[in-house]
């Protein structure tokens, strides 16, 4: 896939970037071929117990390539924990060894599940995005593969981290799983190739629709509640979390369109509001129409929404010079991809469509992580799920500044949402503070102009 910037300022922010991170230290260190042979259990710890994560876990037990055993959880709520330890152990009674010491509370408990596992088993990290680039800075330290979800990255400066992180964890050959799973998902892999093979003939725009009932509110604090708990708990009411709900639920429409065009985008324009956020006082906006420039001046143009009353649309197409593909149909699975003649998409203009029914990619991608550890194959999937983190935020700083956000603009933003995520406590302030109203900052276009709050 074609990448936007030079060779030159990868080189540069790559070099920046690493001053970030300790991994930098074992970039000459080989690791050990582990696993390989396909029989050896492989280790699992589950970071982040919310429901993202257990589904994950629970992906990762019903691989069928050799043994997976689940052996510590860490989250920061014990509710969750013990909710996720539940649900796994009456699906996976058997393959689950997690005695109550190895079930960890707090903001460290990522270390002492880490701390569980061997070098060549897998961390989950489930957690909110914004602790990604922190957990796999340690994960590399004790040389484990892993799995995350996506968003990898909320904004430039952490991209930038886990860039850096990716090449020090490629150049030790450990293996890891980004959670955009549409990318292993056999329906549009073949839509790939048949798009590649020119079948709709050149592509001369993309469409992508995440429009629903609601999502990311989030209601007053509780008067005697932890601020820094509240805003984890309700992750996708904050960017400094989540990226907000543009980067968490729009993600995945954005990244199977430029997927499908083989390039990122070089840049967004974009607008959005709030309308209807009730008293909630999270920091997103009810709409938000955004319009991608590739480099050769093809267009993605993406519209998200959170109303409830509203059309609602979660689908993806392709319009090219001979025809038109529906890239996703309701959901992220089934895609039910197809392809037509002409651009009315019926029955009759089909060209072609995918057998029904489909595997989950969400088991695809885990069978595919496993498989590549077990055979030793390379396997890393961080570089690309950080500029596609990346490529989401622009969109989201494009909408959020009012701005033309170009591609280089967004990696080269000073702002980091959440610096010394790292150090947090249970008794640490939480990175966003309310005024004293108990509302915390929005972006208002047009007059935050280099920053989205």
């Amino acid at each position: 896939m074609n990448h936007p910037t030079s060779n030159a300022s990868r080189r540069e922010f790559l070099k920046t970037a690493g001053q970030f991170t300790a991994a930098a230290a074992l970039a000459g260190v080989a690791l050990p071929q582990v696993h390989a042979a396909g029989g050896d259990t492989i280790r699992i710890a589950l970071i982040g117990c919310g429901g993202r994560g257990t589904g994950a876990a629970s992906d990762a037990l019903s691989t069928t390539s050799g043994p997976v055993q689940l052996v510590a959880l860490a989250d920061v709520f014990e509710q969750r924990l013990s909710s996720s330890y539940q649900n796994l152990k009456s699906k996976h009674a058997e393959q689950l060894d997690v005695p109550e010491d190895r079930k960890f509370i707090g903001f460290d408990g990522y270390r002492k599940a880490m701390d569980c596992l061997k070098p060549g088993d897998v961390a989950i990290f489930a957690t909110p995005p914004a602790f990604r680039w922190v957990h796999y800075t340690y994960a590399i330290e004790k040389r484990l593969n892993v799995f995350m979800e996506k968003p990898v990255t909320v904004d430039a400066p952490t991209t930038k981290k886990m860039l850096a992180l990716a090449e020090q964890a490629e150049k030790l050959n450990l293996k890891a799983g980004v959670g955009l799973m549409i990318r292993h998902c056999r329906a549009r892999q073949a839509l790939l190739e048949r798009i590649k093979s020119g079948e709709i003939g050149d592509i001369m725009l993309l469409r992508g629709y995440r429009m629903g009932r609601g999502g990311g509110e989030a209601g007053p604090k509780p008067e005697k509640a932890s601020e820094l708990l509240y805003q984890i708990q309700r992750f996708h009411a904050f960017l400094w979390a989540s990226g907000g709900v543009f980067s968490d639920f729009n993600i995945h429409q954005i990244d199977e369109c430029c997927w499908m065009k083989g390039a990122w985008p070089i840049q967004a324009q974009a607008l959005g509001g709030r309308q209807y956020r009730g008293n909630s006082v999270d920091q997103n906006f009810d709409t938000y129409a955004v319009e991608y420039t590739f480099p050769d001046g093809t267009k993605l143009l993406f519209d998200g929404r959170c109303q409830p009353g509203c059309h609602d649309e979660f689908a993806s197409y392709a319009d090219g010079t001979k025809g038109s593909a529906i890239i996703s149909t309701s959901s992220h699975s089934p895609g039910k991809c197809r392809t037509f003649k002409g651009h009315n998409l019926t029955r009759a203009n089909m060209l072609w469509a995918f057998p029904q029914p489909e595997k989950s990619p969400y088991q695809y991608e885990w069978d595919d992580l496993i498989a590549a550890i077990r055979q030793d194959q390379p396997y890393n999937e961080v570089s690309r799920g950080a500029i596609a983190s990346l490529v989401t935020s622009m969109g989201r700083m494009a909408a959020h500044t009012g701005q033309v956000i170009t591609y280089e603009d967004m990696l080269n933003c000073p702002h980091e949402f959440a610096p010394g995520v790292d150090q947090l406590t249970m008794d640490s302030p939480a990175p966003l503070q309310a005024a004293k109203d108990g509302k915390y900052p929005v972006p208002e276009p047009g007059i935050k102009r280099d920053r989205e709050f």
